[in-house]
């Protein structure tokens, strides 16, 4: 018994601490900080990613949300790229092109050098919205007005240098008109000011327009193709003649500080993607109007080095 205890004691010495910590990672709740706020569509979608992370064969432990909105997602992610624990109990959620957008134009304490993505849930294009009472009804409509109306035209959306500013700064210039931008703390808030009537359109994520398309009128999709999926019959701005593409598509995902020792992070990247491919995960999503697109770590560090160089340019043009 002896000798058996001092085999393992040498193990447990000979392996390196992140793996004696992974080991039995994670032995309590594992918090994840949206730095939107409630309600948003990357809250909404986060808390369906995560309702199953306490399952035998993922992570065995609850995740909590935790929201921490303001300033386009610049408070959540400046407080967990200076604050957070590294040692796999505190992740964030990740917005691209929001946060390396906000890291290029602002200085900011987070980028794509301090954090470490583990895997990607989604990706959601940006769309052009109005009140179902407004008199436009297509984005040819708005710009028409717009050009004899300069700079009277209101859009909201979800802070500075986010995937809805993105889009809106495309589709001012593709347009060639003046329009006033009107940010606010989340998409939800955004959202509700075109409901409420307070300004005159919005740029706004798909799965939240979707999901309140009763009320209103979705003029024009920020990407490549139609969404066949939950908005087959919206048009592209593309096919309505204006030159805006798929760079304000905002991915979505779960990322640590650098830091996080190796071999948690190698257990985190191995058990999200299947926590992410659940069938119960995959029908709400889809019930809630939410696409899905599940990205390895791998592909995520590749797409994370691709938009910060891409991005790097567009932003100079626009």
């Amino acid at each position: 018994m002896k000798k058996i205890l001092i085999a393992a004691a040498a193990l447990a010495v000979a392996l390196p601490a992140g793996h004696a910590a992974a080991a039995d990672y994670p032995t309590k709740p594992v918090s994840l900080t949206i730095a939107y706020s409630p309600g948003g569509a990357t809250d909404f979608q986060a808390r369906i990613v995560t309702m199953v992370a306490a399952n035998k064969g993922l992570l065995g432990q609850p995740i909590v949300i935790l929201n921490r909105p303001g300033a386009g997602g610049k408070v959540g992610w400046n407080h967990f790229a200076s604050k957070a624990s590294t040692d796999g109990y505190q992740m964030a959620a990740y917005n691209v092109p929001h946060f390396i957008a906000q890291s290029i134009k602002f200085k900011t304490k987070y980028n794509i050098d301090n954090l470490e993505p583990i895997a990607n849930w989604g990706a959601d294009p940006a769309v052009l919205v109005v009140n179902k009472n407004s008199k436009f009804n297509s984005a040819k409509d708005l710009a028409a007005w717009a050009k004899d109306n300069p700079g009277k035209v209101t859009v909201s959306g979800a802070g500075l240098f986010v995937g809805h500013h993105i889009a809106y700064l495309q589709i001012e210039k593709a347009m060639g008109v003046k329009l006033r931008y009107v940010p606010h703390k989340g998409g939800a808030p955004a959202l509700k000011s075109v409901l409420g009537g307070q300004v005159m359109a919005g740029v706004n994520n798909l799965s939240d327009s979707y999901r309140s398309r009763s009320n209103l009128k979705i003029l024009g999709i920020a990407d490549l193709q139609r969404d066949k999926q939950f908005l087959p019959d919206v048009p592209t701005f593309k096919e309505q003649g204006f030159d805006v593409d798929d760079s304000s598509v905002n991915f979505r995902g779960i990322m640590v500080r650098k830091g996080t020792p190796q071999a948690v992070i190698d257990k985190l990247a191995a058990i999200m993607p299947k926590m992410f491919a659940n069938a119960r995960v995959a029908k709400q999503m889809r019930n809630g109007g939410s696409p899905i697109r599940i990205m390895d770590r791998a592909a995520v560090q590749k797409m994370w080095k691709e938009r910060q160089k891409f991005l790097t340019g567009l932003l100079k043009d626009l």
